[in-house]
């Protein structure tokens, strides 16, 4: 739809192109046939600047419409009496009164007011007789055939283009709302993440330093000055680790750094809970091969860490077995298994870290799964799929943070489990 500024150009543009033409090329019979001529072009650019042209874009007064119809079907009536050229005025009267009247009914019928208007002038112009009001009606019907096909088909360009404008808002819309709902799910999915890392990390690391507080207390207070002092440095120690793990969180970044620090890492946790626990635990990574992400690293850390304080913690179990493989293509299983008294799966836990371990290897993709039936122990396997190139370039080039060591505390934790 053009502008003011569009439909000025056209109507000053065509106005003074008629004109010219009239009296160059086309002139009437006698000089005052071109001048009422001219003054019948004079009259509907009059008409449209001072009536047409605020109506050409919405809000549009109602008395608009016929007004600037009135001038037109004048001037054209007028014009076309005066000279035969003066028809071309129909080019600038038709346009103008589609798009002032804004409906098909108001432009089909003004297109009529218009061509009546032409075929009134130009059989009264040059006399009443068979050829003159053969020449108008001919114009008139012409004219007006062309006038409506043109108008219906540029309405309904129209209309479709407003019907495009509705669907992309709709649609504009929509994606707003969808975005909002990601951003939500987002940041669900982000409190549940924290959610996870603080129980896995501090939350286990915190409570470890209440249990060593208490043992070095108890040390003290039973005269075991060197038990003592080696608890406080171990409490030092895990504090230190607690610090360096929220550091990790706050960073965002992955608790571990990438191959092959990786095995030392799973080493080092299964070293602590060898020292601290009870339970006899044999470490098989020589299926280890291919090169694992760090988000993969993170999970089966997380992973071990969990299943190894469940073990020290419910199992009572003497031994425990632990393997780890990463294929070439970076598929990785972690697998642990015990001999303890085990437990049923299907009854609800009514801890976090069975459900914790499961919804963050579901959000890497993999698969878990727990076996274990009472008094026969238990075995919980963890699978990750293998990531693509891309993801593994992508996740090179985020800065790594010092894998920390607080984990190791998670053995003396005696907060409440998933395991009867």
């Amino acid at each position: 739809m053009l502008t003011k500024r569009g439909w000025d150009a056209i109507v000053s543009i065509v106005s003074a192109v008629i004109a010219i033409a009239l009296v160059f090329l086309f002139p009437p019979a006698n000089a005052a046939r071109t001048a009422v001529a001219l003054a019948a072009i004079g009259l509907f650019v009059l008409g449209y600047a001072l009536i047409g042209r605020d109506a050409i874009e919405p809000p549009r007064a109602a008395w608009r419409y016929p007004a600037f119809l009135s001038v037109a079907a004048v001037a054209a009536g007028i014009g076309a009496g005066a000279a035969p050229f003066m028809a071309m005025l129909q080019t600038l009267a038709y346009p103008l009164v589609w798009v002032i009247g804004d409906s098909r009914r108001r432009g089909i019928g003004g297109s009529a007011v218009i061509a009546g208007s032409v075929f009134v002038g130009a059989s009264f112009g040059y006399g009443l007789n068979l050829d003159s009001l053969l020449a108008g009606a001919t114009t008139a019907v012409f004219s007006l055939s062309f006038a409506i096909a043109i108008g219906l088909w540029i309405a309904r360009i129209a209309e479709y283009g407003e019907e495009r404008e509705r669907l992309l808002a709709e649609l504009t819309a929509a994606q707003t709302q969808v975005e909002a709902l990601s951003r939500e799910r987002g940041a669900s999915a982000e409190r549940e993440r924290l959610a996870r890392d603080i129980h896995d990390t501090l939350a286990q690391t915190l409570a470890g330093l209440v249990i060593f507080a208490e043992r070095a207390g108890r040390q003290s207070r039973d005269g075991q000055t060197d038990a003592a002092a080696t608890t406080i440095a171990t409490v030092e120690q895990v504090a230190r680790d607690a610090l360096a793990e929220a550091r990790a969180l706050v960073a965002r970044t992955a608790a571990v750094p990438r191959e092959p620090a990786f095995g030392a890492a799973v080493e080092r946790l299964v070293e602590r809970f060898r020292e601290h626990g009870s339970a006899r635990i044999v470490l098989d990574t020589a299926g280890v091969q291919g090169e694992l992400d760090r988000e993969a690293q993170v999970v089966l850390l997380r992973c071990l860490q969990e299943a190894l304080s469940n073990v020290t913690k419910h199992a009572a179990a003497a031994e425990v077995s632990v393997r780890v493989q990463v294929a070439a293509g970076g598929a990785a299983e972690l697998e642990v298994s015990d001999d303890g008294r085990g437990f049923d799966v299907s009854r609800p836990g009514s801890g976090f870290g069975l459900d914790g371990m499961r919804e963050r290897v579901a959000l890497a993709g993999g698969a878990f799964d727990v076996a274990s039936v009472p008094g026969e122990g238990t075995r919980l396997t963890v699978r990750l799929p293998a990531v693509s190139d891309g993801a593994r370039r992508a996740e090179a080039s985020t800065p790594a943070v010092p894998a920390t060591t607080g984990d190791a505390v998670a053995d003396t934790v005696r907060t409440e489990g998933d395991r009867p």
